[in-house]
């Protein structure tokens, strides 16, 4: 349990800097943004493919169809409405929303646990719940100054766009761990690592075609305000680009594999927390902000949640 909750650490500090790159790059769309990160990803797995090719030989038809779905809900589309989010209602807000995740997978994690008859043991609702609240409470906490902008000026409507993508991101992002780790305990032999390559393989297609329709549609549109491929700033975009799909994409999926194949579901659900925490972070240090005392209260909060979720898995 202590190697898989450090592997989920381990992914929740290299999934936080997705937060970042809309922030860095505001002027780029976040369209491109979505697919130039799994171009990346894509292409740093064909190398480790080839290193791992005996393990992928191994992969079935199903197993293939498997990681295309993972791969275009929890990777392309979860990116995509993150990336819109940020740029529309600025990082701490959808961080906020995204941060509901711990709760939301946990919840739904025990109730197919309970329904299904899974062989997985559920954890107990009352176990579960002060882990819950703890978190529930953080959330709100940090969440507080960031809604008061909603009375000082601030753009509603871009708001109101940034939590519907922010809502679509945690409904993409709640499909997927629980998903995933399915078909990673149905597969216990086989390594994560393998399982992320895979994914990252199914990406490259799809991100491909995503990264020449949107090439396509702006020569077809005649808009001159954006310079097709790499925009603007193509080197700061590239690397950002490669640097968040080797260690975001890649190497934060085969730390969350590992911690999956290690955790109860609706424990690992709430370790997503370190991601929340992380990406929360990085955007008050690409601010130049110094967090508040609420702020500083309830990463507190959801640290304590996440310190008593760990508690109750041990002692089931």
């Amino acid at each position: 349990m202590t190697i898989g909750v450090l592997f989920a650490l381990a992914a929740g500090l290299m999934w936080g800097i997705v937060f970042v790159g809309p922030l860095l790059l505001p002027e780029y769309p976040a369209a491109l943004q979505s697919f130039g990160r799994y171009i990346a990803f894509g292409l740093i797995a064909l190398p480790l493919a080839w290193i791992d090719r005996r393990r992928i030989a191994q992969l079935t038809r199903e197993d293939w169809i498997e990681a295309l779905k993972l791969s275009l809900i929890g990777n392309l589309l979860y990116y995509l409405l993150l990336a819109s989010a940020i740029r529309r209602a600025g990082g701490p807000l959808p961080t906020m929303i995204i941060g509901t995740l711990p709760v939301v997978i946990a919840v739904v994690s025990n109730l197919l646990a309970v329904r299904s008859g899974s062989a997985e043991q559920p954890l107990p609702w009352l176990r579960l719940l002060p882990s819950l609240l703890l978190m529930g409470a953080g959330i709100a906490l940090i969440n507080h100054l960031e809604m008061k902008q909603l009375g000082q000026g601030a753009n509603v409507r871009e708001y109101a766009l940034g939590v519907v993508f922010a809502l679509g991101a945690v409904m993409c992002w709640t499909w997927y761990p629980i998903r995933n780790a399915r078909w990673l305990r149905a597969n216990a032999y086989r390594p994560p690592r393998g399982w992320a390559t895979a994914q990252g393989l199914t990406t490259l297609p799809p991100a491909l075609l995503g990264y020449a329709g949107l090439w396509a549609w702006s020569a077809a549109s005649g808009t001159q305000d954006f310079v097709m491929p790499f925009g603007p700033r193509p080197v700061i975009f590239v690397t950002l680009m490669l640097v968040i799909g080797l260690f975001a994409s890649w190497l934060g999926t085969l730390c969350w594999n590992e911690a999956s194949q290690r955790l109860p579901p609706a424990l690992v659900g709430q370790l997503i927390v370190f991601e929340t925490l992380a990406a929360l972070s990085y955007a008050f240090v690409v601010r130049g902000d110094m967090p508040s005392l609420p702020t500083l209260a309830g990463a507190a909060l959801l640290a304590a949640g996440v310190c008593w979720g760990v508690k109750a898995a041990a002692s089931q």
